[in-house]
Protein backbone atom coordinates (compact mmCIF):
# COMPACT_ATOMS: atom_id res chain seq x y z
CA UNK A 1 0.00 0.00 0.00
CA UNK A 2 1.64 3.48 -1.39
CA UNK A 3 0.80 6.47 -0.41
CA UNK A 4 0.48 9.03 -2.97
CA UNK A 5 2.52 12.29 -3.15
CA UNK A 6 4.88 11.37 -0.90
CA UNK A 7 2.48 11.41 2.15
CA UNK A 8 2.19 8.96 4.58
CA UNK A 9 -0.15 5.66 3.10
CA UNK A 10 -3.68 5.70 4.45
CA UNK A 11 -6.70 2.54 4.58
CA UNK A 12 -8.03 5.20 2.18
CA UNK A 13 -5.27 4.37 -0.35
CA UNK A 14 -7.16 1.26 -1.06
CA UNK A 15 -10.20 2.82 -2.36
CA UNK A 16 -11.28 5.29 -5.12
CA UNK A 17 -11.05 8.97 -3.95
CA UNK A 18 -14.84 9.55 -4.23
CA UNK A 19 -14.80 7.08 -0.84
CA UNK A 20 -12.35 9.50 1.11
CA UNK A 21 -14.02 12.11 -0.18
CA UNK A 22 -17.16 11.12 0.48
CA UNK A 23 -16.73 10.56 3.94
CA UNK A 24 -14.76 13.27 4.70
CA UNK A 25 -17.82 15.47 3.44
CA UNK A 26 -19.94 13.58 5.50
CA UNK A 27 -18.17 13.90 8.66
CA UNK A 28 -17.62 18.05 8.08
CA UNK A 29 -21.45 18.09 7.13
CA UNK A 30 -22.19 16.61 10.36
CA UNK A 31 -19.40 18.67 12.66
CA UNK A 32 -21.33 21.75 11.58
CA UNK A 33 -24.77 20.86 11.61
CA UNK A 34 -25.23 18.64 14.12
CA UNK A 35 -24.78 21.22 17.46
CA UNK A 36 -25.06 18.79 20.20
CA UNK A 37 -22.88 18.00 22.89
CA UNK A 38 -22.35 14.16 22.65
CA UNK A 39 -22.06 14.69 18.36
CA UNK A 40 -19.60 16.89 18.84
CA UNK A 41 -17.85 15.21 21.50
CA UNK A 42 -17.13 12.10 19.11
CA UNK A 43 -16.78 13.63 16.65
CA UNK A 44 -14.01 15.64 18.24
CA UNK A 45 -12.50 12.32 19.81
CA UNK A 46 -12.30 10.86 16.53
CA UNK A 47 -10.58 13.77 14.17
CA UNK A 48 -7.76 13.55 17.34
CA UNK A 49 -7.95 9.95 17.33
CA UNK A 50 -7.33 9.63 13.25
CA UNK A 51 -5.03 12.92 13.40
CA UNK A 52 -2.79 11.03 15.61
CA UNK A 53 -2.69 8.38 13.01
CA UNK A 54 -1.72 10.11 10.20
CA UNK A 55 0.17 13.26 11.63
CA UNK A 56 1.56 11.83 14.65
CA UNK A 57 1.37 12.16 18.47
CA UNK A 58 3.45 15.14 18.42
CA UNK A 59 1.96 16.97 15.68
CA UNK A 60 -1.28 16.92 16.88
CA UNK A 61 -0.32 17.41 20.33
CA UNK A 62 0.98 20.62 18.92
CA UNK A 63 -2.55 21.38 16.80
CA UNK A 64 -4.09 20.82 20.13
CA UNK A 65 -2.40 23.40 22.07
CA UNK A 66 -3.82 26.01 19.80
CA UNK A 67 -7.20 24.43 19.48
CA UNK A 68 -8.08 23.51 22.89
CA UNK A 69 -7.84 27.16 24.12
CA UNK A 70 -9.92 28.13 21.55
CA UNK A 71 -12.88 26.01 23.02
CA UNK A 72 -12.35 27.67 26.26
CA UNK A 73 -11.96 31.23 24.82
CA UNK A 74 -15.05 30.74 23.08
CA UNK A 75 -16.87 29.55 25.89
CA UNK A 76 -15.81 32.32 27.70
CA UNK A 77 -16.52 34.72 25.56
CA UNK A 78 -20.03 34.11 24.29
CA UNK A 79 -21.29 34.98 27.91
CA UNK A 80 -20.22 38.09 27.11
CA UNK A 81 -21.73 38.98 23.85
CA UNK A 82 -25.31 36.60 24.56
CA UNK A 83 -26.16 37.03 28.28
CA UNK A 84 -29.03 34.15 28.03
CA UNK A 85 -29.55 31.32 29.83
CA UNK A 86 -31.44 30.45 33.17
CA UNK A 87 -29.03 29.01 35.35
CA UNK A 88 -27.03 31.83 37.04
CA UNK A 89 -23.13 31.16 37.43
CA UNK A 90 -21.55 34.21 38.91
CA UNK A 91 -22.21 38.06 38.38
CA UNK A 92 -19.11 41.19 37.55
CA UNK A 93 -20.97 44.00 38.20
CA UNK A 94 -24.25 43.75 36.14
CA UNK A 95 -23.15 41.32 33.67
CA UNK A 96 -24.43 38.07 34.77
CA UNK A 97 -22.80 34.69 33.09
CA UNK A 98 -25.38 32.00 32.87
CA UNK A 99 -24.44 28.38 32.02
CA UNK A 100 -26.36 27.85 29.38
CA UNK A 101 -24.16 30.73 26.93
CA UNK A 102 -20.96 28.88 28.75
CA UNK A 103 -22.18 25.44 26.97
CA UNK A 104 -23.02 27.05 23.57
CA UNK A 105 -19.53 28.79 23.73
CA UNK A 106 -17.69 25.83 24.34
CA UNK A 107 -19.74 23.40 21.58
CA UNK A 108 -18.95 26.50 18.93
CA UNK A 109 -15.19 26.14 19.95
CA UNK A 110 -15.66 22.41 20.10
CA UNK A 111 -17.15 22.74 16.50
CA UNK A 112 -14.38 25.00 15.32
CA UNK A 113 -12.11 22.55 16.08
CA UNK A 114 -13.73 19.37 14.66
CA UNK A 115 -14.12 21.51 11.51
CA UNK A 116 -10.25 21.92 11.69
CA UNK A 117 -9.24 18.70 12.40
CA UNK A 118 -11.16 17.07 9.93
CA UNK A 119 -10.33 19.27 7.00
CA UNK A 120 -5.99 18.76 8.30
CA UNK A 121 -7.22 14.65 8.10
CA UNK A 122 -8.86 15.14 4.95
CA UNK A 123 -5.97 16.68 3.79
CA UNK A 124 -3.48 14.04 4.43
CA UNK A 125 -5.48 11.10 2.90
CA UNK A 126 -6.70 12.75 -0.32
CA UNK A 127 -3.44 14.37 -1.67
CA UNK A 128 -4.09 16.91 -4.46
CA UNK A 129 -3.11 14.14 -7.46
CA UNK A 130 -6.53 12.40 -6.20
CA UNK A 131 -8.68 15.28 -5.92
CA UNK A 132 -7.68 16.69 -9.31
CA UNK A 133 -8.19 12.76 -10.89
CA UNK A 134 -11.57 13.05 -9.01
CA UNK A 135 -12.79 16.60 -10.38
CA UNK A 136 -10.04 17.07 -13.32
CA UNK A 137 -12.56 16.15 -16.03
CA UNK A 138 -16.08 16.98 -14.64
CA UNK A 139 -14.89 20.04 -13.08
CA UNK A 140 -11.57 21.15 -13.73
CA UNK A 141 -11.63 24.51 -11.50
CA UNK A 142 -13.62 23.37 -8.48
CA UNK A 143 -10.60 20.42 -8.70
CA UNK A 144 -8.30 22.81 -8.46
CA UNK A 145 -9.60 24.69 -5.75
CA UNK A 146 -9.85 22.14 -3.71
CA UNK A 147 -6.71 20.33 -4.35
CA UNK A 148 -5.44 24.01 -3.30
CA UNK A 149 -7.72 24.90 -0.02
CA UNK A 150 -6.49 21.85 0.98
CA UNK A 151 -2.74 22.51 0.66
CA UNK A 152 -3.29 25.79 2.02
CA UNK A 153 -4.28 25.09 5.77
CA UNK A 154 -1.40 23.00 6.38
CA UNK A 155 1.03 25.10 4.48
CA UNK A 156 0.30 28.60 6.39
CA UNK A 157 0.87 26.24 9.37
CA UNK A 158 4.09 25.76 8.30
CA UNK A 159 5.22 28.53 7.58
CA UNK A 160 3.97 30.66 10.49
CA UNK A 161 6.04 28.56 12.61
CA UNK A 162 9.37 29.01 10.54
CA UNK A 163 8.76 32.84 10.81
CA UNK A 164 7.78 32.55 13.97
CA UNK A 165 11.17 30.43 15.03
CA UNK A 166 13.18 33.19 12.63
CA UNK A 167 11.53 36.19 14.62
CA UNK A 168 11.83 34.65 18.10
CA UNK A 169 16.03 34.33 17.09
CA UNK A 170 16.10 37.50 16.01
CA UNK A 171 14.46 39.11 19.12
CA UNK A 172 16.31 39.46 22.30
CA UNK A 173 15.32 38.41 25.71
CA UNK A 174 14.82 41.79 27.31
CA UNK A 175 12.81 42.86 23.98
CA UNK A 176 9.49 41.11 24.83
CA UNK A 177 6.60 42.01 26.57
CA UNK A 178 2.72 42.92 25.76
CA UNK A 179 3.18 45.75 22.97
CA UNK A 180 6.15 43.56 21.26
CA UNK A 181 4.41 40.57 21.30
CA UNK A 182 1.18 42.52 19.52
CA UNK A 183 3.72 43.81 16.76
CA UNK A 184 5.49 40.58 16.37
CA UNK A 185 2.00 38.72 15.89
CA UNK A 186 1.43 42.08 13.42
CA UNK A 187 4.22 41.75 11.39
CA UNK A 188 3.78 37.42 11.21
CA UNK A 189 0.16 38.31 9.94
CA UNK A 190 1.57 40.66 7.26
CA UNK A 191 4.76 38.37 5.82
CA UNK A 192 2.02 35.14 5.42
CA UNK A 193 -0.22 37.62 3.26
CA UNK A 194 2.58 38.80 1.57
CA UNK A 195 4.27 35.27 1.01
CA UNK A 196 0.78 33.56 0.09
CA UNK A 197 0.18 36.66 -2.47
CA UNK A 198 3.46 36.11 -4.18
CA UNK A 199 3.30 32.66 -4.27
CA UNK A 200 -0.28 32.80 -5.67
CA UNK A 201 1.11 34.61 -8.48
CA UNK A 202 3.77 32.34 -9.30
CA UNK A 203 1.48 29.48 -8.85
CA UNK A 204 -0.97 31.22 -11.75
CA UNK A 205 2.57 31.79 -13.63
CA UNK A 206 3.62 28.09 -13.59
CA UNK A 207 0.13 26.95 -14.36
CA UNK A 208 -0.50 29.49 -18.07
CA UNK A 209 3.48 28.50 -18.47
CA UNK A 210 2.71 24.72 -18.47
CA UNK A 211 -0.93 25.30 -20.55
CA UNK A 212 -3.54 24.81 -17.81
CA UNK A 213 -7.14 25.23 -19.85
CA UNK A 214 -5.55 25.12 -23.18
CA UNK A 215 -7.56 21.94 -24.05
CA UNK A 216 -11.19 20.10 -22.82
CA UNK A 217 -10.22 17.51 -21.11
CA UNK A 218 -6.89 17.00 -19.30
CA UNK A 219 -5.13 13.45 -18.21
CA UNK A 220 -4.24 12.75 -14.60
CA UNK A 221 -0.92 11.74 -12.59
CA UNK A 222 -2.84 8.71 -10.69
CA UNK A 223 -5.77 6.82 -12.67
CA UNK A 224 -8.09 5.84 -10.53
CA UNK A 225 -10.12 2.78 -11.32
CA UNK A 226 -14.08 2.27 -9.70
CA UNK A 227 -14.12 -0.94 -8.74
CA UNK A 228 -16.77 -3.23 -7.09
CA UNK A 229 -15.17 -2.74 -3.42
CA UNK A 230 -15.54 1.05 -3.94
CA UNK A 231 -19.45 0.56 -4.83
CA UNK A 232 -19.72 -1.34 -2.05
CA UNK A 233 -17.60 0.87 0.53
CA UNK A 234 -19.79 3.91 -0.79
CA UNK A 235 -23.37 1.77 -0.47
CA UNK A 236 -22.59 1.28 3.37
CA UNK A 237 -21.29 4.86 3.78
CA UNK A 238 -24.52 6.39 2.31
CA UNK A 239 -26.64 4.01 4.70
CA UNK A 240 -24.67 4.86 7.47
CA UNK A 241 -25.03 8.73 6.66
CA UNK A 242 -28.69 8.54 6.02
CA UNK A 243 -29.28 6.26 9.64
CA UNK A 244 -27.20 9.09 11.19
CA UNK A 245 -28.64 11.83 9.74
CA UNK A 246 -32.44 11.15 11.45
CA UNK A 247 -30.81 9.72 14.24
CA UNK A 248 -29.12 13.82 14.20
CA UNK A 249 -32.06 15.47 13.69
CA UNK A 250 -33.80 13.57 16.45
CA UNK A 251 -31.36 14.60 18.92
CA UNK A 252 -30.77 18.16 18.37
CA UNK A 253 -34.47 18.31 18.09
CA UNK A 254 -34.91 17.38 21.65
CA UNK A 255 -31.65 19.09 22.82
CA UNK A 256 -31.81 22.93 23.08
CA UNK A 257 -29.51 25.37 24.83
CA UNK A 258 -31.88 27.76 25.76
CA UNK A 259 -33.90 28.49 27.83
CA UNK A 260 -32.58 25.59 30.09
CA UNK A 261 -30.10 23.67 29.16
CA UNK A 262 -31.38 19.59 28.61
CA UNK A 263 -30.22 17.04 30.68
CA UNK A 264 -28.02 14.33 28.14
CA UNK A 265 -29.31 10.73 28.50
CA UNK A 266 -27.82 7.43 27.46
CA UNK A 267 -28.94 6.36 24.22
CA UNK A 268 -28.35 3.75 21.75
CA UNK A 269 -28.68 6.39 18.77
CA UNK A 270 -24.97 7.75 19.44
CA UNK A 271 -23.78 4.23 18.43
CA UNK A 272 -24.12 4.56 14.59
CA UNK A 273 -22.22 7.77 14.86
CA UNK A 274 -19.45 6.25 16.87
CA UNK A 275 -19.10 3.80 14.60
CA UNK A 276 -19.13 5.75 11.51
CA UNK A 277 -16.83 8.40 12.91
CA UNK A 278 -14.03 5.81 14.16
CA UNK A 279 -14.35 3.95 11.02
CA UNK A 280 -10.95 5.30 9.38
CA UNK A 281 -9.41 3.96 12.41
CA UNK A 282 -10.82 0.42 12.04
CA UNK A 283 -10.05 0.97 8.40
CA UNK A 284 -6.14 1.66 9.48
CA UNK A 285 -6.41 -1.50 12.32
CA UNK A 286 -7.27 -3.94 9.59
CA UNK A 287 -4.78 -2.41 7.26
CA UNK A 288 -1.65 -2.69 9.63
CA UNK A 289 -2.96 -6.06 10.77
CA UNK A 290 -2.85 -7.59 7.43
CA UNK A 291 0.75 -6.06 6.72
CA UNK A 292 2.13 -6.97 9.91
CA UNK A 293 0.30 -10.47 9.66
Amino acid sequence: MLGSGGSKPTAFDRYHPAVAFGYFACMLAFSMAAMQPVYLALSLAAALAYSVVLRGVRATLRTALWQMPLILVMAVANPLFSAMGSTELFRIGLRAFYLESLVFGACMGAMLSCVLLWFSNASRALSSDKVMALFGNAAPTIGLMLSMAMRLVPQFMRRGAAVGDVQRACTSAGAAGPREGARSRLRLTSVLMGWGMEDSLDTADAMRARGWGACARRTTYQRCRFRARDGAALGVLAALVALNAVLAYAACTQFHFYPVLSVLAVWWGYVPFAVLAFAPLALEARERARWTR
